[in-house]
């Protein structure tokens, strides 16, 4: 079968780490010879790391990583393991020293079904690095989609797992486009085919679901909300030769895949980001509004993956079993 997931894309690896008890984990998208990157945050509570050097104008353009991790801020932490990992190996920002290897990182809060006594460090990411292939990425209760729920408007009691999910587009150049989503949204998940839910705030019965928007809707301006506990965290990476600019676009227009597939989205409580990646393999002509669109088509359906590969808790469903059909 043909890998329809980001490390289709030349230049990239991907890996996880996943605590099975604990219900966390984090992912590794590396990109060891460096990738043009850029980065578009659009939630409300981002947690994240090494941002700031992704905008136009400042010295690095060049990242050789990123991490996706649950643990809160505390999970940050794996990103320095991830560094270690590609220092060893030579790697990074060249220096009188070295080199220093450039991961930036971003987290989601996963601790709604646990208590958060496992927290992804250092240690996790560099065994994420460590599994990094170009292998298909595994897909649903894994890396930073291991503990990660999605429909919350009627709080934890009726939501639904998410997970992590992962795609890829080709263009007929050749040039590919992918994509690695981690979903852990305060709003529902929906199929834009049809505009039906496949995952969200469960109704009473199996199958249906209370709607995100009608809650809110209904509420009282002063009735108490969920805190910051959200995130939905992307990496696209296409195999094009794009500029720091143009990553930056590439980003913008990829968050539009977010935004099919999940409502509401980027919320004051979720700190919903997509990193962009560029590994300059490819020699073909650049057709950013192409690829903006094959990026954004790749992030809708790594959602739709994500939460359809999740696997259920007891008192947690997901998707594939609160199907009224049993899917």
């Amino acid at each position: 079968m043909p890998n329809d997931t980001i490390t289709a894309v030349s230049g990239i690896t991907a890996g996880h780490w996943t605590h099975e008890t604990g219900l966390t984990g984090c992912t590794a998208v590396l990109a060891p010879a460096g990738a043009i990157a850029s980065v578009d945050v659009r939630g409300g509570a981002p947690a994240t790391r090494e941002t700031d050097l992704l905008r136009s104008g400042n010295l690095v353009d060049r990242v050789h990583g990123v991490m996706l991790s649950g643990g809160s801020a505390f999970g940050l932490d794996t990103a320095s393991g991830a560094m270690r990992w590609l220092e060893e190996r030579g790697h990074g920002f060249p220096v009188t020293a070295g080199v220093v290897p450039i991961v930036p990182a971003a987290c989601l809060y996963d601790f709604t079904i646990t208590e958060g006594k496992v927290r992804p460090d250092a240690s996790a990411g560099y065994d994420a690095c460590r599994s990094a292939s170009s292998d298909p990425v595994v897909c649903g209760s894994v890396g930073a989609g291991a503990g990660v729920t999605v429909g919350k408007a009627l709080g934890a009691e009726r939501a639904m797992r998410g997970g992590l999910g992962s795609a890829v587009e080709q263009a007929a150049s050749g040039v590919q486009v992918g994509a690695v989503v981690a979903v852990n949204s305060w709003g529902e998940v929906l199929d834009p085919a049809n505009g039906s839910v496949v995952a969200g705030v469960r109704a009473e019965l199996r199958g249906e679901f209370h709607s995100s928007i009608d809650v809110l809707r209904d509420r009282a301006s002063a009735s108490p909300f969920a805190a910051a506990e959200n995130s939905t965290l992307a990496v696209v990476a296409t195999d094009a030769g794009l500029t720091k600019d143009q990553a930056q676009r590439l980003a913008v227009m990829a968050q539009t895949g977010l935004a099919r597939t999940i409502r509401p989205v980027h919320t004051p409580v979720d700190g919903d980001i997509v990193f962009a990646l560029a590994t300059c393999e490819s020699d073909a002509d650049v057709d950013v509004m192409q690829l903006g669109a094959l990026a954004a088509r790749a992030v809708e359906r790594a959602v739709l993956r994500a939460v359809r590969e999740a696997v259920s808790l007891p008192g947690l469903p997901a998707a594939r079993d609160w199907a009224s059909d049993g899917r």
